[in-house]
């Protein structure tokens, strides 16, 4: 039967005349009767299938051609009445009108009688309308994508379209026309649901559209004719035809739409790609549907008999090899129909082909390759960092931040920027994949910050292009992007880098920036300021503190060299902790012995609690606070350490399971800890909080960095500070103030400066002109000038510059005492002989114009020449002898000494003399000979290359420029070279690690500022902000609070009561003897380089050892840093003089180190005041050997703790005896007065 048939032959018109055929063979009877009718289609009696197979294609192309047609006549007959009936209407109105105007005295009738039924007959209309009108609001709601549901409903009709499109892929693999089932054929039933809701579908679109031609004629509705009825007809006749349904392809040309949508397209580009793409794909389906349809079906005037069995697939093929013009010739057209079509396809094919194609290439290519948005990771933090990203900055901040000694960082790094990475960046990223990801956008774009999930990201930091040449352009760039990624996520953290200081100011606008919630502005002018500052009062102190918040690898070296032991500093760190409740009541210096002794632990600092009601208590840092201060519970630690693994034992420690524990690394959580964790303490931290210290805070004043609360300041003191009519200090207490000057009354010239003797003073040479960017002096200055030193103690600073560039800086620097200006180069010998750079204690090196310079080698050009200038100079130590007699002071072992029975003896100062070493100490007066055969000098002592001096370097490798003696690499890194280990060089990009430190504890930002600022707070930063100018305050018991602060020196070991520990003995004897005796902290050494060898060296350079262990070995020329209280009675009997109009000679000479020749008028006075002077300093003398105490009550003579003095060289000792002998032809000196 035809059923094997149909087995044999699988589809197409070719099958159909074989079934006819096997049909006629086996029913030869009927074969005259169908001999006049067209069989050509498979069909079988369990189908009841009409005309027994005979074609009926066109009954379903009459069904689409009906509707579309129908509709379109019932639409214009429906315009045109509506047409006609307009236009009869605006006639009948027009004759009333005219009927009015004719007939007025009517109008009253026309009105009462005549408009009754009007009236009514216009109400029913206007009911109607308004029906009408709410249902076709409803139903542009329902299909527009406003609002929820219409969006739903359009998503859907595209899902069902491409569902049936689905179907006809399915169904074209089967004949074009066959009988089915509708009971029985599954795609059928499936079809036929998708059609009934694209019918439901197309009811709405027509009632809410208002123009319905234009509608009818859309190619929507277009494919809704030829598509939806046939499948009623395929129900009715129980056969299928394949048709038009590939029309259905043409919906994937709003797939752009359904897209922008759901939300997932929002750029141009990618909304442009798509409509390409889906414009393209769309019509190629669909000419390749119409292709599979007429090469099946045949030519109708041919009686079918021309088709060629294809399938939709092979059409697809022959439709892409046509529009490429390739043209294999394999797949043809062969009927009329299909050729004819081919003809006016490559017309329009071969067009879109040639315009689609490359401009799809194109928007790929273009489209970003960095482009994605970043998936979070459950139980993985995430930060974002953007700003300057270059190879160099973003190698600088992954090798510090994914540092292997700290702590199992498990953070996800992100990097959002607007230019896409070069090779070498890309690698960079690719060697970090797995904690690294790149994206490329802007911050100032909010769908660039949704994509890297800036709402949900842990922090966002922005780094800074330090080498720009505008710096307050790239500091507003930074401040913007603040600004827009506070907009968009208010409570994110925010870290940036800042170039200068005042621009600090700007971040006080954002409403949404709260230091106290861990945002932070890390203004690189300001730190490199503060650590260069640092180095005049404790030269090397820039290279130990830049090395604490670095992260380095520890680098072992076999043999015996200064190398060796630099290194072995270097691999120090800052971290923080909490200690362990076993330390709860003990002091801290108590807790600092135990921590360095016990647990090979430096403890610095402590965040402490204070109380300020009873629900409020304010933290704050107290840096080596002394022994009044007790341990509380969750005390939270500053520590000096390899690692953080080895900080864990503060927190693991336990005196009953540790205390005879000898190895240090066998000390962990224990037993007894364990039970805490299980019953923690009311006051016990349950979590480490990150925004800790400082700025949780309340009511966070200048007055926290204090010890005392309140001070205790001894009677004469507080009584001479106390005097309200004096304004000596800054409004906040911090620093030393002046009223202002005019730049004028302290500019020097070169005579002047000549005439004047200057001595332990801070020469400042800057480079720079009117058109330099400003480097910020203020934060040079503030340092130096900072409360915790007393008046007397103060280094005067000369700059030595151009005139006109200083006028520009001086705004914001002449409310500061004891500041002169030379006007000039620092080039120039004359001038620095002017200003005796031989005689001072610091020599700073700036330029305001390094970033002025393409090239990279030649930026520090100008510091370099300034440097090697200097250290060619030489000069005649005979000067600064002249000098420390002149001012009172006998050098050591000359004529004084302290009597033998005194353990302690008094401080002696010594003026700067151009000596061997040269280098800051603190030290005892004397016996005659102990000091001179420690150190070995000769003449050539008397070079500029024993000149203290630290330059400032913007390009790390010309480090290499600035010691002609060193066998640096210039390759190594600058932590390496022997310059930045002694602390005569310092660059900015040694900062660049404080980003890293200040994101895994803010805390540590907050102590380095509190070091280096000299007491810099976010009060002070706020009116320097409204003010720009330091403004001066009264002295009231919470300013004068403020100075009681820790300050930076460094001790001697030649002499003084620790002498004993200088030969051999052990650094941490004299650690623990430092700590328990005076309260000083000691954190590190200052040693020469050469003081390992065997022989004796005439290298006077020195470098830094951060941190030595206990077992140390110590030798005489060792100069250690350490951590000073302030004493309040050092400046007791100088407090008034300082101060004071300068009655006398005595007061100006501890005032300042600045003196001319005098008027003979003022001899007299002078040598009064000098021999009541040293009566006064015979009594104080006396009772200060009757207290035996040391750095309190000190005599006339005595050294402050800040001040620096230098060892004498043997030829200066002979030629103290030859001044002797001609004082008396030398004219006295006078002081110039101080104003203020």
């Amino acid at each position: 039967m035809l059923a094997e048939a149909d087995a044999t032959v699988p589809h197409g018109s070719g099958n159909s005349m074989m079934s006819r055929n096997n049909y006629f063979n086996k029913n030869p009877d009927s074969s005259i009767s169908m001999s006049k009718m067209d069989v050509i289609i498979p069909f079988s009696p369990d189908v009841p299938c009409d005309n027994n197979g005979q074609r009926m294609w066109w009954a379903f192309l009459a069904s689409s051609m009906v509707t579309f047609f129908g509709g379109l006549f019932i639409i214009l007959l429906w315009r045109t009445l509506k047409y006609l009936w307009t236009v009869c209407c605006h006639c009948n109105i027009k004759k009333k009108e005219a009927q009015k105007v004719n007939n007025p005295a009517n109008s009253q009738v026309a009105d009462g009688t005549a408009k009754g039924p009007d009236e009514k007959d216009e109400v029913v209309p206007a009911s109607e309308v308004g029906w009408m009108t709410s249902v076709k609001d409803w139903a542009g709601v329902m299909i527009s994508a406003q609002t929820l549901t219409g969006r739903v409903l359009v998503v859907l009709v595209f899902a069902l379209s491409i569902g049936a499109l689905g179907i006809y892929f399915i169904d074209s693999s089967d004949p074009i026309e066959s009988c089915q089932n509708f009971y029985k054929d599954f795609t059928l039933q499936i079809d036929m649901f998708f059609n009934v809701f694209f019918l439901l579908y197309f009811g709405l679109r027509f009632i809410a559209a208002n123009d319905k031609l234009w509608f009818w004629l859309e190619v929507n509705s277009v494919v809704d004719f030829f598509t939806v009825p046939p499948v009623f007809v395929s129900v009715y006749l129980n056969r299928s035809w394949l048709g038009l349904r590939f029309l259905r392809a043409l919906r994937l040309i709003q797939f752009s739409e359904i897209l922008q949508f759901l939300n997932i397209l929002k750029t141009s580009n990618s909304i442009k790609l798509v409509n390409l793409c889906s414009i393209f794909i769309s019509t190629w389906l669909t000419a390749a549907g119409f292709i599979h349809l007429v090469e099946n079906s045949g030519d109708p005037w041919e009686n079918f008999q021309n088709s060629q069995s294809l399938s939709y697939w092979e059409c697809v093929y022959l439709l892409m090899v046509t529009m490429s013009t390739v043209g294999y010739g394999d797949v043809y057209a062969k009927t009329t129909l299909g050729r004819l079509f081919m003809v006016f396809f490559i017309l329009g094919g071969l067009a879109m082909f040639a315009s689609y194609v490359p401009e799809i290439i194109e928007l790929i290519g273009n489209r970003k390759k960095y482009g994605g948005s970043y998936s979070a990771v459950n139980g993985r933090k995430h930060i974002v960092v953007c700003g300057h990203i270059t190879l160099e900055s973003v190698s600088n901040f992954l090798k510090d931040f994914l540092h292997k000694d700290r702590d199992d960082v498990n953070v996800e790094i992100v990097f959002l920027h607007n230019i896409s990475p070069n090779l070498e960046l890309e690698a960079l990223f690719k060697r970090h994949f797995t904690q690294v990801e790149f994206y490329q956008g802007s911050v100032l774009n909010p769908h660039d910050l949704a994509r890297v999930k800036i709402e949900s990201a842990d922090a966002c930091l922005i780094l800074a292009n330090k080498y720009c040449p505008d710096p307050d352009a790239e500091d507003a760039s930074n401040i913007m992007r603040v600004i827009s990624i506070k907009n968009y996520s208010p409570k994110i953290r925010i870290i940036t880098q800042m170039l200068q200081y005042h621009n600090k100011a700007h971040l006080l606008n954002i409403p949404s920036w709260n230091w106290k919630e861990g945002d932070d502005a890390i203004c690189l002018a300001e730190l490199k300021a503060g650590f260069i500052a640092q180095s005049c009062l404790a030269q090397g102190l820039s290279t130990m503190l830049a090395n604490l918040f670095s992260m380095r690898s520890f680098i072992e070296i076999e043999e015996d060299t200064w190398q060796k032991y630099y290194l072995e500093g270097v691999a120090n760190e800052m971290y923080t902790e909490y200690l362990s409740s076993a330390f709860v009541g003990l002091s801290f210096p108590a807790v600092c012995e135990l921590c360095y002794v016990k647990l090979k632990l430096l403890l610095i600092a402590i965040e402490n609690k204070s109380e300020l009601g009873e629900s409020r208590s304010r933290k704050r840092i107290l840096i080596n606070p002394g022994n009044h201060v007790k341990m509380q519970e969750g005390t939270l630690g500053f520590f000096i350490a390899s690692d953080a693994k080895e900080v864990k034992r503060a927190f693991f420690y336990c005196k009953a399971c540790h205390d005879d524990i000898t190895d240090p690394k066998r000390i962990k959580k224990c037993g007894c800890k364990r039970l805490e964790d299980e019953h923690p303490s009311t006051l016990s931290p349950k979590k480490k909080q990150r925004n800790g210290g400082m700025r949780n805070s309340p009511n966070n004043s200048p007055n926290m960095m204090s010890r005392h609360d309140p001070l205790v300041i001894p009677g004469n003191e507080q009584m001479e500070n106390m005097d309200m009519n004096m304004k000596q200090y800054d409004s906040t207490g911090m620093f030393h103030w002046c009223p202002s000057k005019e730049i004028e009354k302290v500019i020097l010239t070169r005579s002047e400066a000549s005439m004047t003797v200057l001595s332990g003073h801070v020469v400042v040479c800057i480079f720079g002109d009117v058109t330099s960017a400003l480097v910020g002096l203020r934060n040079l200055v503030m340092p130096l000038r900072a409360s915790n030193f007393h008046y007397h103690e103060l280094k005067p600073i000369v700059f030595v510059g151009s005139l006109e560039y200083l006028r520009r800086e001086w705004e914001t620097l002449h409310n500061f005492p004891k500041v002169s200006i030379l006007p000039g180069t620092p080039l120039s010998r004359a001038d620095l002989r002017a200003v005796n750079i031989n005689l001072c204690d610091m020599c700073v090196i700036l330029s305001a114009n390094q970033n002025n310079i393409d090239d990279a080698s030649l930026q520090d050009k100008e510091c370099i020449l300034a440097s090697l200038n200097i250290k060619s100079m030489q000069f005649d130590d005979s000067i600064g002898l002249l000098q420390a007699n002149s001012q009172g002071f006998t050098p050591p072992g000359m004529d004084r000494s302290s009597p033998d029975s005194s353990p302690v003896h008094g401080l002696a100062r010594q003026a700067s003399v151009t000596t061997g070493a040269n280098i800051p100490i603190i030290t005892e007066l004397a016996k005659p000979g102990k000091i001179l055969p420690l150190v070995s000098f000769s003449q050539e002592k008397k070079l500029g290359i024993n000149i203290q001096m630290i330059t400032e370097l913007v390009n790390d490798s010309n480090v290499q420029f600035l010691d002609q003696d060193d066998d640096d690499d210039p390759d190594t890194e600058l932590y390496l070279t022997q310059p930045f280990a002694c602390g005569t060089a310092f660059a900015v990009s040694v900062l660049d690690s404080l980003m890293s430190a200040t994101y895994f504890n803010d805390n540590i930002l907050t102590l380095i500022r509190t070091l280096v600022t000299g007491g810099a707070t976010p009060e002070l930063e706020a009116l320097l902000a409204e003010e720009n100018a330091l403004q001066g305050g009264y002295s009231t018991p919470q300013t004068l609070a403020n100075r009681d602060r820790c300050r930076v020196a460094q001790l001697a070991l030649y002499d003084g009561p620790f002498a004993d520990l200088g030969d051999g003995g052990c650094y941490g004897d004299l650690f623990c003897k430092a700590l328990k005796t005076y309260n000083m902290l000691c954190f590190g050494i200052y040693r020469l380089r050469d003081a390992h060898l065997a022989t004796p060296s005439q290298c006077t350079k020195r470098y830094v050892i951060t941190n030595p262990p206990y077992e140390f070995e110590l030798v005489p020329t060792d100069l250690i840093f350490c951590l000073m209280q302030f004493d309040h009675n050092a400046g007791q009997s100088r407090t008034s003089l300082s101060h004071s109009s300068h009655s006398s000679h005595s007061s100006s000479k501890k005032s300042s180190s600045v003196h001319s020749i005098p008027t003979t008028n003022r001899q007299n006075r002078s040598s009064k005041a000098r021999e009541a002077g040293h009566k006064q300093n015979a009594t104080r003398m006396n009772r200060m050997s009757q207290e035996r105490k040391w750095f309190t009550d000190e005599p006339e003579n005595a050294y402050p703790r800040n001040i620096q003095i230098k060892p004498m060289s043997t030829h200066m000792a002979n030629q103290v005896n030859q001044y002797k002998s001609t004082s008396s032809l030398i004219p006295p000196i006078r002081e110039v007065e101080d104003e203020c």
